[in-house]
């Protein structure tokens, strides 16, 4: 039994797992694109978070500092020595913040 083909035949034949194949992989990409584009969203929604975090908590200590200095300014506070460690402290930790993300922003450079 001997099978004829054609060279369009072996063509065709050849042609069609060909292109189901192309279309798998095609639609597996689009699939991946998409994907990446969703944590690419998601990633720059996490940046944004830290950065407002990172201001909110520098408002609240700039308001905290104002709101000490300004009861120490007053005469009858009477000002214990807790509220000037927690100026100090909070002081000591606004430079360090400030410190540690100076050094990120330089190693994100280089």
């Amino acid at each position: 039994m001997v099978i004829e083909l054609s060279l369009g035949g072996l063509l065709t034949l050849l042609g069609i797992p060909t292109a189901i194949t192309s279309l798998g992989l095609w639609m597996l990409q689009r699939k991946m694109a998409k994907r990446e584009e969703i944590r690419d969203k998601r990633e720059a929604a996490r940046e944004k978070n830290e950065v407002l975090l990172i201001q909110n908590t520098r408002a609240a200590l700039a308001l905290a500092e104002a709101t000490a200095i300004a009861v120490q300014r007053i005469p009858d506070a009477h000002c214990n020595g807790d509220m000037h460690a927690a100026l100090e402290y909070a002081r000591k930790v606004k430079h360090e913040q400030k410190d540690f993300l100076t050094e990120q922003g330089v190693k994100a450079i280089y």
